[in-house]
């Protein structure tokens, strides 16, 4: 029998809550994912995603690409082409609902795979392969620094859009990032994008591997603080590699959401080189926290 039976019965909408990029419940980033989206047109599901309150709700559907499933994001104020931590979430679900090791999510920034990995029959994590960003330099910086309360970055302001719009700024150390208190009407105003505020940890990762403190900020998105940005983390080792501060190749591990309580971990690496980015892959752990239904 599989850890997850996404039959339903009509009227009775079926949802699962994980948290994601955690292996420990109630920690990590919400999410909810619909067993069946068929129901629902897209307002109705922008409106349940508003009544969740989470920072994404995904609603599943028939896939129309050869992929497994065909996913519908949504923050609880706008539609997303594509997230992170939903598609890691919502891949965790098919494969204990499916016994998949692998997973082909249609989402609307193309089809993505990811790769589960198990410990006996439970599924413990996943890595997916992110599409690739396009990035140019952000225009409107020096309101973006008013907005976070810094006086600078130690990298150029530069927006990489893979679905969303990530924009990094990087401080001196982890107090700096840990002290912050944004304007969030002043983000607000610059409109849809998530601006990730980060600093190199002073302890490395398991075997040595170099870690960040990051924290994401996308009031105009319905996220006021953001526990683990999925969709970011690629762009972010990318970003760094393209400057120098990590190797081609190099995993990193990335370390969010302690202001808000609920701690993650996310793992990235960017393959290829400076003229040639070949693949960017994002990681990361589970769990599944609770079940239940609407009945609309």
């Amino acid at each position: 029998m599989s850890d997850i039976d996404i039959a339903w019965e009509p009227g009775a909408h079926r949802y699962f809550v994980l948290d994601v990029f955690t292996d420990t419940p109630l920690c990590g980033n919400q999410l909810a994912v619909f067993a069946s989206g068929e129901s629902f047109d897209g307002a109705q599901m922008q409106r349940i995603a508003r009544e969740l309150q989470l920072s994404e709700t995904v609603f599943l559907l028939a896939p129309e690409s050869g992929g497994d499933a065909r996913a519908r994001i949504f923050t609880p104020a706008v539609e997303l082409p594509f997230a992170g931590h939903p598609v890691l979430g919502t891949a965790f679900v098919l494969a204990m609902a499916k016994g998949l090791d692998e997973v082909a999510l249609e989402t609307g920034a193309g089809v993505i795979p990811v790769t589960l990995e198990r410990t006996g029959e439970v599924v413990t994590s996943g890595r997916m392969v992110q599409p690739m960003p396009t990035w140019e330099p952000f225009e409107r910086a020096a309101e973006l620094l008013e907005a976070v309360g810094v006086a600078g970055s130690s990298l150029p302001l530069i927006a990489y859009t893979n679905g969303p719009v990530h924009v990094y700024v990087v401080l001196e150390d982890e107090r700096a990032v840990a002290e912050l208190r944004p304007d969030g009407r002043a983000l607000e105003s610059l409109g849809a994008v998530c601006v990730s505020c980060l600093a190199a940890r002073e302890a490395p990762g398991a075997g040595g591997t170099r870690s960040w403190k990051t924290r994401m900020f996308a009031p105009a998105m319905g996220v006021p603080e953001d526990s683990a940005t999925g969709s970011g983390a690629g762009p972010l080792a990318l970003h760094l590699a393209r400057h120098g501060r990590i190797a081609f190749g190099e995993e990193i591990e990335i370390h969010q959401g302690a202001e808000i309580g609920r701690p993650s971990l996310l793992r990235a690496r960017v393959h290829g080189t400076p003229e040639a980015v070949e693949r960017i892959e994002v990681g990361g752990s589970a769990v599944l926290v609770a079940r239940g239904e609407f009945r609309l």
